[in-house]
């Protein structure tokens, strides 16, 4: 445990600080000190492309299949399982945890990491793309950082010395499945909370419901792209339509919170009480760990894509990040924001959130959060299982037991999580997420120039 905690601390930590006017200061942690850097110098390189590219991300949401592989999934499929995965409790919990500690500004600093981190995804997915492979078990393909690491330490050692596994690509592929084990019990923790909350269900009772429907879903071979297909749309458009209903019905409060965000988003107020740091920390660390893009998460399911160009698939994920936290993070925001402050003054978490929701919708706001929560998570669980395919793939070779154990190792922590009120697995979590992070980066900074050759190659074919 104390590892562990070391461990979260180097790469969730605050490494370094730099001082503010007013006598604050902003902590940096490892991580936002590897993600925004190398966002804004992935921006940069793709000249933009979340802002000038946005119309083709829209196209190609439509495009089907090339036909190459009947087994294989969609593009559109593979940003559904990505987009099921980011979004989770971070864009209810999330964004809560982040206007709590940071105000409304927070919510500012979210987006702007999410136009950055959006080159990010679109960097990660077309490399997995580049070099996804058969997948012999399940049909169609497969692939991920894994994948293109091994590739880039090959070209680096020369064709003289073959590589039948790199170290840093097992150590992705190993943070990856702690990662997930963790997120397994979190999930299952929050929605047994939210249901006793909501409906006085036991948490035993809500646990086993949980864990017996996603082991019907995840040991079967192909049933999880379908349940996704189904799920995404059904709870984002729910989640979306529920907040514009809410949005209109206090359309005259509009321009006020939108103030709120920008004027405490650089507000002298905050400058001035040493607090813009807060605002624009718990900003941008909400926006990188809800859209999840650099750490390598997204591009296992990119990778199981029949597309006709990389680069479109690298175009659907970097959709998904806008999806993921300028639509769904916005969502929460609004409920919250158009709440009165004298209601929620001194609230947080799920507390916050279902007492923002009640105010709007009575006690049909509690429930419809406590489903939607369900929703979120489940569909998460479910997610994190495909992605897990190809890292076990790549570990243990093609067989169903290695495959088969870890679901159940999975579905054994979802029940887990469930009854228990805290465990050190979570931390794992967060642990295996910042590692994959950390793994992933290290190649995709130097490998990134393929990706930039595939877009200008899509932007060559579309011009002509």
């Amino acid at each position: 445990m104390n590892l562990i905690t070391a461990v979260y601390n180097l790469l969730w930590g605050d490494l370094i600080f730099i001082p503010l006017p007013g006598g604050g200061s902003a902590g940096l942690s490892l991580l936002v000190l590897i993600l925004i850097p190398s966002g804004i110098y992935f921006t940069l390189r793709s000249r933009f492309l979340p802002v000038r590219l946005f119309p083709d991300m829209l196209k190609v949401t439509l495009e089907k299949k090339t036909g190459k592989s009947s087994d294989a999934i969609s593009g559109l499929q593979a940003l559904i399982v990505s987009t099921a995965t980011r979004v989770g409790m971070g864009n209810l919990v999330g964004v809560v945890a982040a206007i709590s500690a940071g105000g409304a500004g927070a919510v500012f600093w979210m987006w702007v990491t999410a136009l950055i981190g959006s080159s990010t995804a679109f960097m990660e997915a077309t490399l997995a793309q580049l070099y996804k492979q058969k997948d012999p078990l399940y049909g169609g393909y497969r692939g991920g950082p894994a994948y293109y690491i091994q590739h880039f330490i090959q070209q680096k050692k020369g064709p003289g010395a073959p590589v039948r596994r790199s170290l840093l690509a097992i150590l992705f592929a190993v943070s990856g499945l702690i990662c997930w084990c963790g997120i397994s019990q979190v999930i299952s923790n929050s929605v047994s909370s939210a249901f006793e909350n909501a409906f006085r269900i036991p948490p035993i009772l809500s646990t086993i419901v949980m864990v017996v429907l996603a082991a019907v879903i995840v040991l079967r071979k192909n049933a999880t792209v379908k349940v996704l297909d189904i799920i995404v749309p059904i709870m984002a458009g729910c989640y979306f339509f529920i907040t514009l209903f809410i949005i209109v019905k206090n359309l005259s409060l509009l321009p006020n919170v939108f103030g709120r965000i920008f004027s405490e988003a650089f507000g002298i107020r905050q400058a001035a009480a040493g607090g813009l740091g807060a605002v624009i920390m718990n900003g941008v660390k909400r926006g990188l760990f809800s859209n999840e893009a650099g750490s390598g998460s997204a591009p296992c399911a990119a990778a199981a894509a029949d597309i006709s160009h990389p680069a479109k698939e690298g175009l659907l994920q970097a959709f998904g990040v806008f999806i993921d936290t300028i639509v769904i993070c916005s969502c929460s925001a609004m409920i919250m924001l158009l709440a009165p402050e004298d209601l929620t003054f001194g609230l947080g978490g799920m507390d916050l959130l279902q007492t923002a929701m009640a105010h709007h919708l009575g006690s049909f706001g509690v429930v419809f959060i406590a489903v939607t929560l369900w929703l979120f998570s489940y569909s998460t669980f479910i997610g994190i299982l495909f992605y897990a395919r190809s890292n076990v793939a790549y570990l243990f070779g093609d067989n169903w037991l290695s495959q088969t154990l870890y679901k159940i190792l999975a579905l054994v922590m979802l029940f887990i999580g469930g009854l228990a009120a805290y465990t050190f697995v979570w931390d794992l979590g967060d642990v295996g997420v910042g590692l994959m992070t950390v793994f992933n980066m290290m190649v995709l900074l130097p490998m990134s120039k393929e990706a930039i050759l595939s877009l200008k190659e899509y932007e060559n074919k579309i011009s002509s």
